[in-house]
């Protein structure tokens, strides 16, 4: 990221999930440097003046919700390596849960996960093997990182307290992603809340899609991104 805003005086940013939260950063430290964000999935939440956010997590959804297991460094690596890469890819890739992922009580979320026989249509057997080399090469540690630095953003994210995102900005979701009626995620980006820290903004509901919506609806997430660059370019 800091390669590409060296090179580009501004650009249009894409980013889907843990992207999408940096795309919202990005936004919010240097709204000279972007033309657009397309944020996939994650909507932008403004920081908690009080409370971090895995404390947040853990009291809201227990600790065996996913983000509170990986906050123990080697704990999700363990429980990972019982199973081959492209294993755990499925599981991942194939979630199409729609309520907050907390595993039983004294389960891994990684043993929690289902893996499916038969694949959907829209990936293959050799495109999530793309993925489960990459990971093979780097290990999990890297993106569970991400998670163990929650609190460590939020801290170091204080002078932004407040501050809303002026970039132009679409954001994407499935209306059957992770928790986007239990958490109340619908009608916090259906509502003026969300509109009101990012004003400049468009939110897309796509009906029957999941978390990885990017992949299991890959023409109508790119004809939304297009539209979106058009509409931007021709303004």
């Amino acid at each position: 990221m800091t390669d590409l805003v060296l090179i580009f005086e501004k650009a249009f940013v894409v980013g889907h999930d843990w992207g999408a939260v940096i795309g919202w950063h990005l936004s919010l430290f240097r709204p000279d440097r972007l033309k657009g964000l397309i944020a996939i999935s994650v909507p932008y939440f403004p920081r908690d003046p009080v409370a971090k956010p895995i404390e947040f997590f853990t009291g809201n959804f227990g600790d065996e919700f996913y983000i509170s297991q990986f906050q123990e460094p080697g704990r999700a690596e363990r429980a990972f390596a019982r199973y081959d890469y492209l294993t755990v890819m499925k599981k991942f890739l194939m979630i199409n849960k729609t309520d907050p992922l907390v595993a039983p009580s004294g389960m891994e979320i990684i043993d929690y996960l289902q893996t499916p026989a038969v694949l959907p249509p829209w990936i293959t057997e050799e495109e999530l093997q793309v993925y489960a080399d990459k990971f093979e090469e780097s290990g999990f540690t890297g993106p569970l990182n991400y998670y163990r630095a929650m609190d460590l953003n939020w801290e170091l994210s204080a002078p932004w307290q407040g501050a809303k995102v002026t970039v132009p900005t679409k954001y994407i979701v499935g209306d059957k992603e992770i928790g986007f009626d239990t958490y109340g995620t619908r009608e916090y980006v259906q509502g003026d809340t969300f509109k009101g820290l990012v004003p400049d903004l468009e939110v897309v509901i796509l009906e029957g899609g999941h978390h990885f919506i990017h992949e299991e609806r890959a023409h109508e997430v790119s004809q939304e991104i297009l539209t979106f660059l058009q509409k931007l370019s021709v303004d």
